[in-house]
C-alpha cells in the first residue's frame, strides 16, 4: 500500500484565473498525449494503413492535430473463461502487439517510434517524431497465467486495465456481463489472483489501470499497488451518473495515491443537458481539478473504441481541446500537466517502484 499524500480540502482547490496565452502556442509546447486509442485487428495491414486510413487516429491526423503521443491499445473482449478462450485471447493480443510494432518498426519508423519508458516520449518528440506507447485493455488476455505479463511487458505494454465489461479472474467489473453469468460481484473487488497480478505489474513497471473496474475493485487495487494507479479513460460521476465514471470518493483516493484520472471524451460518459461536446468534456476536467487538484487530471479520447464528441472527433481536432482549456483560464503550465505531465509523472514513479522491487 502506498502512503497517502496530504490533500488540501476539496473546497480550497480553485480553478485557474483567466489565462492570456495563445491557444496555438500553448498547444505547440504542451506535448499532447492521449492515453487510450483503440485499434482494430486490421490495423497496420494493407486493409488499414496507419498513416492514412479513414479512422479517428492515423499518423497524418496526429501530425495535423499536434497529438504528439498516444497509447495504442491491445484490447480483447471478454468471453467465457475457458482454456481455449484464454489461448485465443493471447493470440488476439499478440495480433495487436504485432500491428503496433509493424507501424513503429517497419512501416513508418521515421514518423513514429515506440516509447517503452516515460523519457522515451519526450525524446521522440524532441526528434520530431510521434511517440507510440502500448496499453492493454482487459486483463483477460493473461487468463490465469502470470507469465504472460512478462511476455506482454517485453512486447512494450506499459499499462493494463485490470478488467473490462464483465468480471474476469483478476477483478470485478463496473459492468457485469449477464450473458456470461455474471452477478453483481464475484470477488468483492480484487481476487487473490488479481492481487498477485498487481504485485507482478509493480515489479515489472506496468501501470495499474482502474478504468472499467467496480468501485470496490478500484479502491482495493489502489490499496494493493505499490505504485500510483491510473484511470486511463474515465470521467466524473458527479456530473454524469454512469457506472463507468468515478465518484468523488474514488477520485479523492486516486489523488491521495498520487495517481491520475484521464477524463475521456466518450459521449455517454460526459453528456450533459445540452449533449456532449468540448464544453461538457472540460466541465468534467474542471470538476476533477476542483476536487483533487491539477496534478491528478489528464485527457483521453477512446477513439476507435466509441470515443468522440462534438468538437473533438478525431486526432486532427485535438487543438480545439487546448483552446477550450485556455478559454477556461488554464495556464500553459496547467495544460502541459493535463496533456501529459501528470501521466508521465505516474509512469516514471511506476518505473522507480519497479526498480526498487
Amino acid at each position: 500500500m502506498r502512503i497517502p499524500i496530504l490533500l488540501a480540502a476539496a473546497t480550497s482547490i480553485a480553478l485557474p484565473a483567466c489565462s492570456p496565452d495563445d491557444p496555438a502556442a500553448v498547444h505547440e509546447r504542451s506535448l499532447p498525449l492521449d492515453t487510450h486509442v483503440d485499434i482494430s485487428f486490421e490495423f497496420a495491414t494493407e486493409t488499414e494503413d496507419p498513416l492514412t486510413a479513414d479512422i479517428q487516429v492515423n499518423l497524418e491526423k496526429m501530425m495535423a492535430g499536434g497529438l504528439d503521443a498516444a497509447f495504442f491499445i491491445v484490447y480483447v473482449g471478454q468471453t467465457a473463461r475457458t482454456e481455449a478462450n484464454y489461448a485465443q485471447a493471447a493470440v488476439d493480443a499478440m495480433t495487436k502487439f504485432d500491428a503496433i510494432h509493424r507501424m513503429t518498426d517497419t512501416l513508418y519508423p521515421e514518423v513514429i517510434g515506440l516509447a517503452t519508458r516515460a523519457d522515451d516520449v519526450e525524446a521522440l518528440v524532441a526528434q520530431g517524431r510521434l511517440a507510440a506507447a502500448i496499453g492493454i485493455e482487459n486483463g483477460y488476455v493473461i487468463g490465469r497465467n502470470l507469465d504472460l505479463l512478462d511476455r506482454y511487458y517485453e512486447q512494450g505494454a506499459r499499462y493494463m486495465t485490470l478488467v473490462h465489461n464483465g468480471h474476469n479472474d483478476i477483478a470485478d467489473s463496473a459492468q457485469p456481463n449477464q450473458e456470461l453469468g455474471d452477478g453483481p460481484s464475484e470477488h468483492t473487488g480484487v481476487s487473490d489472483f488479481g492481487a498477485a497480478v498487481i504485485r507482478r505489474m509493480n515489479e515489472l513497471g506496468i501501470m495499474v489501470d482502474i478504468s472499467h473496474a467496480s468501485k470496490a475493485a478500484a479502491l482495493e487495487a489502489m490499496e494493493l499497488s505499490a505504485a500510483p494507479v491510473i484511470a486511463s479513460h474515465s470521467s466524473v460521476r458527479a456530473l454524469t451518473d454512469h457506472v463507468r465514471n468515478l465518484d468523488d470518493e474514488t477520485l479523492r483516493r486516486l489523488a491521495e495515491d498520487d495517481g491520475v484520472v484521464q477524463i475521456v471524451a466518450f459521449e455517454n460518459y460526459v453528456r450533459g443537458a445540452a449533449g456532449a461536446g468540448l464544453t461538457e468534456l472540460v466541465d468534467h476536467i474542471d470538476h476533477a481539478v476542483r476536487l483533487i487538484g491539477i496534478e491528478h487530471v489528464g485527457i483521453s479520447s477512446d477513439f476507435g473504441g466509441g470515443g468522440g464528441i462534438s468538437g473533438w472527433n478525431d486526432a486532427a481536432e485535438t487543438p480545439a481541446v487546448t483552446a477550450e482549456l485556455v478559454a477556461r483560464g488554464y495556464s500553459a503550465r496547467d495544460i502541459e500537466l493535463i496533456w501529459s505531465g501528470n501521466l508521465l509523472r505516474v509512469w516514471r514513479e511506476t518505473e522507480r517502484v519497479a526498480g526498487e522491487l
